[in-house]
């Protein structure tokens, strides 16, 4: 039998050091605040210029506009409620299309560390699946998968997938040439290596992954929701264009981008504990 089992070749949790976890919590937390704050001060300078340079009130809504169509009008509260159910739908096919692409990337990324033939096949495809628009691509999914949560998840997925993709293989690649010796002499084959050592040192990659596919998982949903459902705020954007109701379209699109903020915060958040428990900081 291998000795590999027996012998930690790469970096292992070492259970709960109180003080050590409760500082990386700390540090996420700091830094998830930091990071907040920084891109709700250049999203409102950005928000207040644009209305400013567009010079338009019918189609143009600043702040104050935004804020008395959600919270002062007579009807605001039934606003934001049809703006929750909304978000709801969309962060749920969000949630679809980023498990998909993350789950694809993840398995398609191990396949192409393991086998080069594999990667001369896959990463055209994923090349491709970025280039093309895809609103061209949308009435193929349609034709080819008939039921609407598939099509979610391969809209949104396909969003979430290359960039995923990129920087697992660069991850699982990083794996320092001592370590795979290590692997090798006590009988580790390539499988081995992959699980053993190139996975936990890929950590930090696929956090990086789940940081940049998480608002892209969103993006996928609108535009799915757009051209396919007919539900969530991707549909209610678009309807509310069509019937010129300016206010509910910044109120929506504002409501996305503080999720996608807050959601990309716990990604954080959650990536500072973690690497902190493998020792990853």
């Amino acid at each position: 039998m291998s000795e590999l089992s027996g012998i930690s070749t790469g970096p292992v949790p070492t259970g709960p050091t109180g003080g050590g976890t409760g500082r990386a919590l700390a540090t996420g937390l700091g830094r998830a605040v930091g990071t907040a704050l920084l891109m709700l001060a250049i999203l409102t300078v950005v928000w207040v210029v644009s209305v400013a340079l567009v010079d338009n009130t019918f189609v143009a809504k600043g702040p104050a506009e935004v804020y008395e169509f959600l919270f002062a009008d007579d009807d605001a509260a039934q606003t934001r409620a049809q703006i929750v159910t909304a978000l709801g739908v969309t962060l749920g096919d969000a949630a679809i299309g980023f498990a998909a692409g993350m789950l694809a990337a993840t398995v398609a990324a191990a396949l192409i560390v393991l086998s080069k033939p594999v990667e001369t096949a896959v990463m055209p495809v994923a090349l491709i699946l970025r280039a093309v628009p895809l609103i061209a691509l949308t009435p193929i999914i349609r034709l080819l998968f008939s039921d609407e949560l598939v099509r979610v998840a391969v809209v949104s997925g396909i969003v979430v997938l290359f960039p995923a993709l990129v920087n697992i293989v660069q991850g699982l690649r990083s794996v320092s040439a001592q370590m795979s010796d290590v692997v090798h002499v006590y009988g580790g084959g390539p499988l081995a290596l992959l699980v053993k050592v190139a996975f936990p040192s890929a950590l930090p990659a696929l956090f990086a992954s789940v940081r940049i596919s998480v608002p892209g998982a969103i993006t996928g949903a609108l535009l799915a929701e757009w051209l396919i459902t007919g539900q969530g705020i991707g549909s209610m954007v678009v309807n509310a264009v069509g019937q010129s109701e300016n206010n509910l379209v910044w109120a929506c699109v504002l409501v996305v981008t503080l999720a996608s903020l807050a959601l990309y915060l716990v990604a954080q958040i959650v990536e500072s504990f973690v690497l902190a428990r493998y020792g990853r900081r």
